[in-house]
């Protein structure tokens, strides 16, 4: 026993010492264009922070970004509350397949939900062929679809906990005097808190930092911090300026994850909870029957509606409902816009996918082994950290990727390994979140049992630690939709869906149009197709991400 003690003892120094190289891995983008921006012949010019910040345009965008990443939280919990207490405590059939579309849209590459608002919105959308009424380039677009994004965080978050409060509390409550929403308020809500205020925050975090939603959606005349960015690098080239950017919100990030990790914490150690099949019922009387109803017009209204539209938008051609855009995907045109067919850009997403999701199944899985591990403040802090990348602006990553990686023995501006390496990195936190609360479940004496009885440390790991294939699923589907980082380094002959998607809309034209419709649809098919496949294998249901 004592030898087996030791032998996880090691292999938890050997998890710290690893946990380094992640963090470099993190840190090594955008440490890189902050140097490039605010650092010239070895001077660094940190007054530039103080004009930017000063700056009434860039005060505009501030301000901006933070309120509809508030205003995008509210409204999300206000629409995504009752849905979470319906899935945790409402026994229906199709529940458990319902509860994974709801969460397709959150794997959605940014740009498809894009698209898809689009499609619903925008000229020519349902509402402008029905009543007349566009809403692209106006913050209610931006809102819903950010609502669309986000409603699944709430409903697994909030009700992966709520279906494991023991209900028998809020009963007893009421056996003693206390009215239904009074028995609430006073045992259901305080146990929900922290979850309620973990989802509020991973929202806010996700809105603050929009990026494809806003650029397809708002036009010219909304802009957050991550599109700022990408227009002060790719459009101004103005570096220092885009580098106080990057470290304005890497600083908010922080905050926000610091916050975050302390809820989990809270959620994780104050509560008893209980099987989840023993909290579920069928609804009873004529209140929670529409309750049950409002949640599926509001999710079939929601989420079905505008991916709907999106479908349809990718056959309507010009000579009748058809494929002919899909057909059309199979050529290059004559607009210029794609040096290959647009097409090749599917198996483009697949290979770099791939090799993504090796990488952060590799690097999220080492990292998630040392979180398991007793360490104090330092592990606490370096499971915030590994939630960085979801925050911190994929422009960034994806630029500073591009000048760090420029010169000998790691020039990799024309290699296609860069584009997974961008990918990994967005990919790695959702490695270590799946693998993370199964890791944690697993009772140490299994390995010390195993260890005990001749097993390698290796061996211990395959078949004690393994919970890869849910991790893997997830890190392929993002990876497979990230935009923000991939657009700066994919070639032009190798692009990647959501790259391909983003070039056909900023064409004119309704075959551009028609096409980058056809091509969302692939890109969401694939990504639900994902989903649904991990929901059937999936034994978790803690609810986390």
């Amino acid at each position: 026993m004592v030898l087996a003690r030791a032998e996880v003892s090691r292999t938890a120094r050997a998890g710290k010492r690893r946990a380094n190289a992640v963090r470099l891995f993190f840190a090594w983008p955008v440490a890189a264009i902050v140097g490039r921006g605010l650092r010239v012949d070895g001077v660094w010019h940190l007054g530039r922070i103080g004009e930017v910040i000063t700056d009434p345009d860039i005060g505009h965008v501030l301000w901006f970004t933070t309120w509809q990443a508030l205003a995008s939280t509210a409204l999300t919990l206000l629409i995504a509350l009752p849905g979470a207490y319906v899935f945790a405590r409402f026994d229906f059939p199709g529940r458990q397949l319902l509860r994974a579309v709801v969460t397709v849209p959150f794997v959605l590459p940014t740009v498809v939900v894009g698209t898809a608002f689009l499609a619903l919105l925008g000229r020519g959308g349902l509402l402008d062929e029905l009543w007349g009424v566009r809403l692209d380039t106006t913050v209610w677009a931006i809102l819903l679809a950010h609502v669309f994004f986000n409603y699944a965080v709430v409903v697994r978050t909030v009700g992966g906990l709520w279906a494991q409060l023991d209900p028998r509390q809020e009963e007893a409550a009421r056996v003693l005097g206390a009215s239904r929403f009074a028995a609430w308020r006073t045992v259901t809500l305080p146990a929900l808190g922290p979850a309620v205020a973990a989802a509020a925050l991973m929202v806010f975090l996700f809105t603050f930092t929009s990026f494809g939603v806003v650029q397809i959606l708002g036009g010219p005349t909304f802009s957050t911090l991550e599109v700022e960015i990408y227009r002060q690098t790719a459009q101004l080239l103005d570096l220092p300026t885009a580098a106080v950017l990057t470290l304005v919100q890497f600083a908010a990030v922080g905050s926000v994850l610091a916050v975050h990790a302390w809820t989990v914490r809270r959620r994780e150690s104050a509560l008893k909870l209980v099987d989840p099949a023993r909290t579920a019922r069928r609804p009873r009387g004529a209140g929670q029957w529409t309750l049950l109803a409002a949640v599926l017009a509001v999710i079939a209204v929601l989420i079905l509606l505008p991916l709907g539209v999106l479908v349809a938008r990718s056959l309507d051609t010009p000579d009748g409902y058809g494929f002919g855009y899909f057909r059309s995907l199979q050529s290059v045109g004559e607009g210029g816009t794609f040096l290959v067919p647009p097409l090749e850009a599917v198996w483009n997403s697949v290979q770099y996918a791939l090799a993504a999701t090796g990488i952060a199944v590799v690097v999220g899985g080492l990292a998630a082994a040392a979180l398991t591990r007793r360490g104090g403040r330092l592990v606490r802090g370096f499971d915030a950290l590994l939630m960085l990348p979801l925050g911190v602006s994929a422009v960034t990553v994806g630029f500073g990727f591009l000048i760090t990686l420029d010169r000998p023995p790691l020039d990799l501006r024309t290699s296609w390994i860069l584009v997974p390496l961008a990918q990994a990195l967005v990919g790695v936190p959702f490695v270590v979140r799946t693998m993370l609360p199964v890791l944690r479940a697993v009772d140490g004496r299994l390995r010390e049992a195993a260890a005990v009885l001749g097993a390698s440390p290796l061996r211990v790991w395959r078949e004690v630690d393994l919970p890869l294939v849910i991790a893997a699923g997830f890190a392929f589907a993002v990876s497979l939709g990230e935009f923000g980082a991939t657009v700066f380094i994919a070639r032009p002959d190798r692009p990647t869906l959501p790259v391909a998607v983003a070039r056909l809309l900023g064409r004119a034209g309704d075959l551009n149009y028609g096409q980058a419709m056809a091509l969302s649809t692939i890109l969401m098919v694939v990504c639900a197709v994902s989903l649904l496949l991990l929901e059937r294998i999936r034994t978790d249901r803690t609810g986390e991400f």
